[in-house]
């Protein structure tokens, strides 16, 4: 048997998986992130409040989180490549959509539109990667592919930035768009069906399989603590970008390289955290990464004009710890659903996720106030000390997970142990 330090390696197929949902998360990540630095040009071209921005950032996650539960019944009925394919398809047709809207109106219903399928990409790829990869690999594996965070930073959001500054703040989502479709064809040519759920599915009906799903004491457990971390990571997204302008003095030509930077940290980090966590307890480096967090949240927003430089550091601090906790939460939560329930619980999961995001850009919308297009933001502070007393429930949330987990691994070995011994006697 492994043990924790051992390191399984991947096949050549697995790699291959990897790369294929990586590099769709990507193109889900730009297109959700991108709104944020795209935020300071948006308010001052459309003429929006905050709140009203704010509502426009929600709206996507609302939706997507609405699909989520509509589809959840459904998500262990089918082979996970064609849902994959069918809900990517819509999010690449929802993206154009939002390239061509010209009033707050129609963004808003591209936006809607958007997230009803773009919300639940993210749930179906956890749920072809808890097929697919042991316990023991999903901490790099998690790792990987939220590169598409880091990478959307790097590359995405400063030639978006530089796109919109030249040609509009449309050209952003039908470049992202493009790239989405050429990912589409490599998802219809290389991946192959992920249907081992479909063997051991016992619900019927669709309704009943959710219901099921929804009633069970530990899954309630990992949604908990999903839509907490959501919600404290969240809330500071949607003003990052106004904040860094009006705030901290951040020029938009300097805008791109803030983000640029931050995004090859990520790069450099998520790895690192990834192998990290399949080496020690996935917990305990939670806990270390929010209480990082929490105090890099205080810090940066209680910043006046500050000069680049401590600037780009500060974010760079700050992100450390962000993304530091999405890989040891995700690769715990996904260890949660049993594989009969995994499509379901993983769309639920993704479902309170959006929703509890959507909640944050809308609560922080609501405590961020700015007088006029270009005076600075206030409260944003309070934002960070929200996030710090939501952290704090986090942290407590999943080490409940993490105690679950362990016992449902106990439970398991005696099983493991005990077929071990017949195919040793067999031989």
């Amino acid at each position: 048997m492994k043990t924790q330090t051992e390191t399984i390696p991947f096949t050549g197929y697995q790699k291959l998986v990897v790369l294929i949902l990586a590099l769709t998360q990507f193109t889900v990540i730009l297109d959700f992130m991108i709104m944020s630095p795209l935020g300071d040009i948006l308010m001052k071209s459309m003429n929006l409040k905050p709140s009203a921005f704010g509502v426009a950032v929600s709206a996507y996650a609302f939706s997507a989180g609405i699909t989520g539960l509509l589809t959840a019944g459904f998500a262990d009925k089918f082979d996970r490549k064609k849902l994959l394919l069918f809900f990517y398809i819509g999010f690449t047709a929802g993206t154009v959509l939002c390239g061509l809207a010209h009033t707050y109106t129609v963004l808003l219903a591209a936006r809607i539109i958007t997230g009803l399928f773009g919300g639940v990409i993210g749930s179906i790829s956890l749920a072809i990667i808890t097929d697919l990869f042991a316990l023991q690999q999903r901490g790099r594996v998690m790792g990987f592919v939220q590169m598409g965070f880091g990478a959307s930073q790097v590359l995405g959001i400063p030639i978006g930035l530089y796109l919109a500054a030249h040609w509009g703040w449309e050209v952003p989502f039908f470049l992202t768009a493009g790239l989405a479709g050429l990912i589409v064809l490599a998802i219809m040519v290389k991946l192959k069906p992920v249907t081992a759920h479909l063997a051991v599915q016992r619900d019927k009906s669709a309704f009943l399989h959710l219901w099921h799903t929804v009633s069970k004491p530990d899954y309630r457990i990992g949604f908990a603590a999903t839509a907490l971390m959501s919600i404290g990571g969240f809330m500071m997204m949607p003003f990052g970008s106004a904040f860094a302008i009006n705030n901290l003095g951040v020029t938009n030509h300097q805008l791109p390289i803030l983000f640029m930077v931050s995004g090859l940290s990520s790069l450099v980090i998520m790895p690192l955290v990834g192998r990290l966590s399949d080496k020690i307890s996935k917990f305990k480096l939670f806990a270390i990464a929010s209480t990082w967090t929490m105090v890099m949240c205080v810090l940066y927003t209680n910043l006046s004009v500050t000069p680049f430089y401590l600037v780009v550091i500060f974010n760079v601090l700050l992100m450390m710890g962000v993304l530091s906790r999405m890989v040891p939460q995700q690769a715990l939560i996904s260890a949660v659903p049993d594989m009969e329930d995994r499509g379901s619980f993983m769309s639920i999961n993704a479902s309170l996720q959006q929703i509890a995001g959507g909640v944050a850009a809308a609560a922080a919308g609501m405590i961020v106030v700015q007088k006029t297009k270009f005076s600075p933001l206030e409260h944003y502070n309070t934002v960070g000390y929200v996030i710090v007393a939501i952290s704090i429930f986090s942290i407590l949330m999943l080490s409940r997970v993490s105690k679950l987990i362990d016992r449902k691994m106990k439970d398991k070995a005696p099983v493991i142990q005990k077929d071990e011994v017949i195919i040793s006697e067999g031989m």
